[in-house]
């Protein structure tokens, strides 16, 4: 399965010369826990959280309307294509330990985002009759990945 087939195209962004006042109203408005950070050509150039937004106003004591994007954000941005397989996208998650991939396209703009959670939703999604072991498994890979030494499995009663 490709990623085009369950990614989110209706992403909403923020520029670096953004206050985190805009960023944070993004994320409250649409609900969401991060926006990718583009460039004037809309290619993704960051990415920023809503625990980046809180820890910048905590640590620089200042309102968020003073803070700027580019000053938060981060500045690695891992990505993948639309017609990725959606096991190459889980790869490059666990690879990076990262939640959310920008989805572009050939000319590097962003068409969409993929997340963990679209994985879990379509992993639990009943495909022909059955659950999509594999990509159950993948989901649960990424996971322990990005949440190495925090979480404990408990065997199935």
């Amino acid at each position: 399965m490709k990623v085009e087939r369950i990614m989110n195209r209706n992403v909403k962004v923020c520029r670096p010369q953004d206050s985190l006042n805009r960023a944070a109203k993004i994320m409250w408005d649409e609900p969401c826990g991060a926006v990718p950070v583009v460039d004037d050509h809309g290619r993704p150039i960051g990415f920023l959280t809503d625990r980046d937004v809180c820890m910048a106003a905590y640590t620089q004591g200042k309102p968020l309307h003073e803070l700027r994007v580019e000053t938060t954000m981060a500045r690695k941005v891992v990505s993948c294509v639309a017609e990725d397989d959606l096991a190459a996208a889980a790869g490059l998650m666990k690879q990076h330990r990262t939640r959310r991939l920008p989805v572009i396209d050939r000319d590097g703009a962003l068409v969409g985002l993929l997340s963990l959670d679209d994985l879990a939703c379509e992993a639990a999604r009943a495909l022909r009759g059955g659950i999509n072991d594999e990509l159950r498994n993948l989901v649960l890979e990424v996971h322990l990945s990005i949440n190495h030494g925090r979480t404990r499995l408990q065997p199935a009663a």
